[in-house]
C-alpha cells in the first residue's frame, strides 16, 4: 500500500533518504538547494510559492518524492503560460492557484519524479499530483523542463509541450583553442574579438569556486545580481542569504569574475551536477563590449573543457547564444487542466505551437556555427 504525504517545507523530510531517490546527479533537486532555498527566503507565498512537497511512502518507508508547490502566478517557474490563465478567468474561472512540479527560478531540465527511476513508482507520483490537485480543487498541474526518462509515467490527459534552449556539447574538446578550431571562419572570428574587446578593457578575468570566495565577495556578487535584475525590471527574489548559502555547498557554485580597482565589477554564477555545468545568473555596474560574452559563455565552455563536462546548459531562450557555440536543444513538460473543455482548447493550440517550434529548432540547427556537424 502506497500513502502520499504533502510537506510544507523541505526541511520535514530527511535530506539523506530525499537525495537517494535521485537518479541523476542534478544539482537542483538535491535537498540542500531546495532546502536552502526555503531556509534562506527566497521561496515565499507573497512572490507566489508555497511549498506542498509530495512524498511516497510504501511500509512506512519513503520510496518516491517529488518538489511541489502551490503557485498563486506563474513567476519564476517558466511555464509560460499566462495566456492560459488570461483565458481561463475571463471565461470565469479560477486559474490560481494551481500545483507546480519543479524548480523555483530554473529553467533546467533535470528529474521531476524522484523514484530512481523505477516506472511504478513515478506513475504513482503523477496520480498522486492529479489526485490533490482534484482534492484541492486547482485548475492544473504543471511539470516543467521534466526528462525523457520520465514522459512515459504521463498519461494523455497531460497535455506535451516542447520548446527550444541553446546548449554546448562536449565532441571531445580538451581547450578552449580545440574549442575554437571547430567553428567556422566567421563564427570564430567574430567570438576572439568578443574576447579581444574585454581582453583591452583592463578588467581582471578570475574563475572562482563559491566555497573558496569570502563573504564580502558574496556580498558584492549578490549586489551586482540585484542592480542587474532590477534594472532590466525583474523581480530579483534571491536573498543575500542564499547567495551566501550556495558558499558552503562545497564545488557546487562557481563563479567567472570580472575585477576592477574598485572590487568585483562583473559576475556570472554556475552551479556543477556531475558531467553538466549549468549557467544562472548574470549581473554588472560597468558596460563592456563582448563582457557578458566572455563571463556567461566563453568562461563557462573553457571550465567545461577543461574539467572533462559533457554539456554546458547556459539558461533559457538567447538565439545570440548560437553564434556562440550552443545549438538548440529541446526541453519538455507535461500539463494537465482538470476542465476537460478547457483542456481540449488547450491541447489544440498546442498542436499549432508545436509545429512553430519544430520550425524555429530547424532553421536554428541550419545556421550551426560549426564547421563540420557530427554524424547523427
Amino acid at each position: 500500500m502506497i500513502e502520499a504525504r504533502f510537506h510544507d517545507q523541505l526541511a520535514d523530510i530527511d535530506a539523506t533518504e530525499w537525495n537517494a531517490l535521485a537518479a541523476d546527479p542534478n544539482p537542483f533537486t538535491t535537498h540542500a538547494l531546495l532546502a536552502g532555498m526555503e531556509a534562506t527566503g527566497c521561496i515565499q507565498p507573497h512572490w507566489g510559492w508555497q511549498p506542498h512537497h509530495l512524498t511516497l511512502h510504501e511500509n512506512g518507508r519513503l520510496v518516491a518524492a517529488a518538489p511541489l508547490y502551490l503557485k498563486t502566478n506563474s513567476h519564476g517557474e517558466f511555464t509560460f503560460d499566462w495566456s492560459w490563465a488570461d483565458a481561463w478567468e475571463r471565461a470565469g474561472g479560477r486559474y490560481y492557484p494551481k500545483l507546480l512540479c519543479g524548480v523555483p527560478y530554473s529553467p533546467v531540465a533535470g528529474p521531476r519524479l524522484l523514484a530512481c527511476g523505477d516506472p511504478r513508482l513515478q506513475r504513482a507520483l503523477v496520480q498522486a499530483m492529479r489526485n490533490e490537485a482534484e482534492r484541492l480543487q486547482l485548475s492544473s498541474v504543471h511539470v516543467p523542463f521534466l526528462t525523457d526518462m520520465e514522459a512515459a509515467a504521463f498519461d494523455d490527459d497531460w497535455l506535451a509541450r516542447s520548446d527550444v534552449q541553446f546548449q554546448w556539447r562536449n565532441r571531445g574538446w580538451a581547450t578552449f583553442t580545440e574549442f575554437l578550431a571547430a567553428l567556422n571562419h566567421k563564427k570564430r572570428k567574430n567570438l576572439m574579438h568578443d574576447r579581444t574587446g574585454v581582453a583591452a578593457s583592463g578588467l581582471r578575468i578570475e574563475w572562482r569556486a563559491g566555497a573558496d570566495l569570502p563573504a564580502q565577495d558574496w556580498r558584492e556578487v549578490h549586489a551586482l545580481y540585484l542592480h542587474t535584475f532590477q534594472q532590466n525590471g525583474n523581480r530579483a527574489t534571491l536573498t543575500p542569504e542564499f547567495f551566501a548559502y550556495l558558499g558552503t555547498l562545497g564545488d557546487t557554485a562557481q563563479l567567472a569574475l570580472a575585477r576592477d580597482g574598485h572590487g568585483i565589477a562583473a559576475m556570472a554564477l554556475f552551479l556543477v551536477g556531475g558531467t553538466v555545468l549549468y549557467g544562472r545568473y548574470w549581473g554588472c555596474r560597468v558596460e563592456v563590449p563582448g563582457l557578458h560574452f566572455e563571463l556567461c559563455y566563453y568562461q563557462g565552455i573553457n571550465y567545461a573543457v577543461t574539467h572533462g563536462l559533457q554539456r554546458f546548459e547556459p539558461g533559457a531562450q538567447g538565439e545570440h547564444k548560437l553564434a556562440r557555440g550552443f545549438l538548440p536543444t529541446r526541453t519538455h513538460s507535461r500539463h494537465l487542466i482538470l476542465h476537460t473543455g478547457f483542456r481540449s482548447a488547450v491541447r489544440a493550440a498546442l498542436r499549432q505551437e508545436a509545429a512553430a517550434v519544430d520550425r524555429y529548432a530547424e532553421e536554428c540547427m541550419a545556421r550551426s556555427p560549426y564547421a563540420q556537424e557530427p554524424p547523427p
